[in-house]
């Protein structure tokens, strides 16, 4: 793994960029003016970009909130969501008909077309987890005690990240749910990186990719699996596990991963 300079370097050498947006561009407050300088560069050079996240809400929501925090229509006519890819099973009925919300009220609108069937958890086909209650955002002994009995159903979940940064503040995921749903001893299905089906979403077969993301579980992980090379971005979400570049190899090992590149942050 090397150092990347700046994309500018390698950016010719691949067709089409996937680049994860919460720990690259933004920091879910304000955008990443270097990430933006990389894209508006991609941009001239004509190369596809798709921004992929693992935002349990459904593309245009993410679309929305990229615009208030400024960022410009022109970069975002490729974004694909975990949620976007949750959404349309659940439209299918791909797990049953009738679900249970485990998660924030904000993230209702991944089941807009099928709110009629939301049910509770004892009557409920399958438990959609998009998130954490809003009254109990870091107590996950509150979620072992609420799914503990009820292991037998399938636990969808449309967020595998287990932590994100808001600005310097640790949040859990949705993915930190299902990890205790799956200790119960239940089973999960997630929706979004590193799993396969979303990548599907963003790229055709020929086509040279490269992925851009800071979680080794989800962007890098995703890449590795895929065969994609891939740059780390490593003042992300693992920033508090290294303390300088010289360990950043025995932190990928730890994850069981490996990264062609790495950027502190994605930069021209």
């Amino acid at each position: 793994m090397r150092e990347l300079k700046g994309l500018k370097e390698i950016y010719n050498n691949y067709d089409t960029f996937i680049i994860d947006l919460w720990g690259v561009m933004h920091n879910g407050i304000m955008l990443n003016p270097r990430a933006i300088e990389a894209v508006e560069n991609l941009l001239k050079n004509s190369k596809k970009f798709v921004f992929l996240s693992n935002a349990p809400r459904p593309s245009a929501n993410v679309i929305d909130f990229l615009l208030k925090m400024k960022m410009e229509k022109k970069y975002l006519s490729n974004v694909m969501t975990s949620g976007e890819a949750a959404m349309h099973a659940i439209n299918k009925e791909k797990f049953g008909k009738n679900f249970y919300h485990l998660g924030p009220k904000r993230d209702v609108q991944i089941f807009e077309k099928v709110k009629d069937h939301e049910t509770t958890i004892d009557k409920c086909d399958f438990i959609l987890c998009t998130g954490l209650f809003d009254n109990h955002e870091d107590d996950l002994e509150y979620y072992k005690k609420l799914l503990k009995n009820y292991v037998s159903k399938t636990l969808i979940c449309t967020n595998p990240d287990l932590t994100v940064h808001r600005g310097n503040v640790e949040e859990l995921c949705a993915g930190s749910v299902a990890k205790v749903f799956e200790q119960l001893g239940g089973k999960a299905i997630y929706f979004g990186k590193p799993y396969e089906e979303v990548y599907k979403m963003c790229f055709s077969k020929n086509e040279k990719v490269l992925a851009i993301g800071d979680n080794l579980r989800t962007d890098i992980k995703g890449a590795n699996d895929l065969n994609f090379d891939c740059v780390y971005i490593s003042e992300g979400v693992h920033r508090d596990e290294y303390n300088n570049d010289s360990e950043l190899e025995t932190l990928l090992k730890k994850y069981n991963v490996k990264a062609n590149f790495y950027q502190k942050e994605l930069k021209w």
